[in-house]
């Protein structure tokens, strides 16, 4: 039985992505680490799509596998319910991201990004790709800049 929750637990880790809440430091991180930024805007607690985005493809262990060794994932969230409030700081920052990467206030909408803050693709709504062929399609790009 110890053995069957270990495996439960390990895989639930297994697809876990850490998402950078810094901007600038994700940019940073890119930049060292040679990786891209995928950028997401989303509405966490009332946008379906959104919440459909981040369970079936962000949190599929095979995007999250790719992700962890390809790009730096940044979260611009725009919560509504006052228990989700983002701390004022986040908020300015997210405010300025949506200023200069998504002014007509797509959601959810997704950028790849170069360490720069350049777009390099981009994906508004949610995809009709599975997360198995969104996963590939990143990786091919990570790939052909390297």
């Amino acid at each position: 039985m110890k053995r069957i929750i270990l495996f439960i637990f390990c895989g639930a880790m297994m697809s876990f992505i850490k998402w950078q809440p810094n901007f600038g430091i994700a940019k940073r991180i890119a930049l060292q680490k040679h990786e891209l930024i995928l950028l997401n805007f989303s509405g966490s607690d009332w946008c379906g799509p959104c919440m459909r985005l981040h369970k079936e493809i962000f949190e599929s262990p095979v995007f999250s596998k790719m992700a962890d060794t390809s790009l730096v994932m940044i979260n611009a969230d725009f919560p509504r319910d006052r228990k989700h409030q983002l701390d004022a700081q986040t908020e300015k920052q997210n405010d300025a991201l949506a200023d200069k990467y998504n002014p007509t206030g797509i959601f959810p909408y997704t950028l790849l990004l170069d360490p720069q803050g350049n777009i390099i693709k981009t994906w508004e709504g949610l995809p009709s790709e599975t997360a198995d062929e969104f996963a590939n399609d990143i990786s091919a790009i990570c790939q052909s800049r390297k």
